[in-house]
């Protein structure tokens, strides 16, 4: 059980079960699910635009994962109210749906949950997937079930699928054809604050002006030893490099400062807010919500879960900074952008450590190169925007203004 391992999923835990606490409210209610902080982020432009134009309701966003709900604190305070995803099991699906009475679901991405689905149908209550993908091998898991995704997805009013292939798959699932259309990646319109660099240049100065940066960001667990060891090379041709660590679970810090010290890396905290001095060569970002922050600090952006078959994790937030990109070898949650990305010869693919060391300490040597890569990862950016748009037309049909 997840819970057991991480004991921060055990806070609020009644909230999984319907149980919220919750004035009822004269204004009507936009309920959006977003399940971790990848959807919480690809989201926001989405939510910025409700927030912007339908001030008369009142929005409502569900996470699964405690980072999640940080993450939807963080970003919008008091103008959303946040809450746990009840587990999909009827009692506690029809509770949370009378107590919120939603006027709209949209769901983020690849959320199917039949009896949520199902309550959501018999209250009369549209249901959107937004930037909707569907993988082939996910596919193939829900063709298990097919049956009932099939009826699932009949209950679905809109899905506004990323590609294409995706578009496809959900209707090779059972989804109504004229439901399904194509908006594109709301990834695309990530949000960079043009202050971010200004932001980020005391924090440069505090490592120091003149010793070279790389970040390895959104890691996952086992994969922090690859990068360690790559890190280890990497000091054998620039010895005062840095790295910046950010694993994907802060929850994982202690263990991920255990494992740095344990492979002799003179390492610092952010949490601890202590001197970055010239003999650490390890930082470790173990808080949330300040990962574009440190990306802007950086040099050279590795993107995590992605050594270790996770899937990958969203390299678009460092490539609308400008800087070069290197991932692993599995990232098949993300293959459209990689594509695109690898395509335009701004991301490279590192098989392992070595591979990675090598990669890293090439594009430290060549400054023309990292330039050139960092311009070609924002030009995919800007020639891929859009879809916020055409996705909030979709849902604008069935709000009141």
């Amino acid at each position: 059980m997840v819970s057991f391992k991480y004991p921060s999923y055990r806070k609020k835990w009644y909230e999984r079960f319907g149980f919220i606490s919750w004035k009822k409210t004269n204004h009507p209610i936009i309920w959006l699910h977003a399940v971790s902080v990848g959807e919480v982020n690809a989201s926001k432009p989405i939510v910025k635009l409700l927030l912007k134009k339908y001030k008369h309701y009142k929005i409502i966003i569900t996470t699964v994962t405690p980072t999640g709900a940080e993450t939807v604190i963080q970003q919008y305070g008091d103008n959303v109210s946040n809450f746990y995803l009840p587990y999909d099991i009827p009692f506690c699906v029809k509770k949370f749906i009378r107590t919120i009475n939603p006027s709209i679901l949209i769901t983020m991405e690849t959320e199917i949950w039949p009896n949520l689905y199902q309550a959501c149908q018999l209250s009369k209550i549209p249901i959107f997937i937004v930037n909707a993908r569907l993988s082939q091998k996910s596919m193939r898991g829900y063709q298990i079930f097919s049956r009932l995704i099939a009826n699932t997805l009949k209950s679905v009013d809109v899905i506004a699928a990323q590609t294409q292939a995706d578009a496809d798959r959900f209707i090779s699932l059972g989804a109504i054809n004229k439901t399904v259309s194509v908006a594109g990646n709301l990834k695309f319109d990530v949000d960079i604050p043009q202050s971010l660099k200004e932001e980020a240049e005391p924090i440069r100065h505090n490592f120091s002006v003149n010793r070279p940066i790389w970040m390895a960001g959104s890691t996952h667990e086992g994969e922090e030893e690859f990068i360690l060891k790559a890190h280890r090379r990497i000091l054998s041709d620039y010895p005062k490099a840095i790295l910046i660590l950010a694993p994907r679970h802060p929850e994982r810090a202690d263990k991920v400062f255990a494992l740095c010290k344990k492979n002799g890396f003179h390492t610092t905290r952010r949490s601890e807010e202590k001197i970055f001095n010239d003999q650490h060569n390890v930082f470790l970002l173990d808080t949330l919500g300040e990962l574009q922050l440190y990306y802007a600090a950086s040099e050279i952006a590795f993107v995590g879960g992605s050594l270790v078959n996770t899937g990958g994790q969203n390299m678009l937030e460092p490539a609308a900074l400008n800087l070069p990109l290197i991932t692993g070898p599995y990232t098949h949650n993300f293959s459209e952008i990689r594509e695109l990305l690898l395509q335009k010869g701004a991301l490279l693919i590192a098989q392992n450590e070595k591979e990675l060391s090598d990669k890293v300490i090439g594009l430290l040597s060549d400054a023309n190169l990292r330039n050139n890569m960092g311009e070609r990862g924002e030009a995919v950016i800007e020639a891929n925007r859009g879809s916020s748009k055409k996705t909030f037309k979709l849902i604008e049909k069935y709000l009141n203004n």
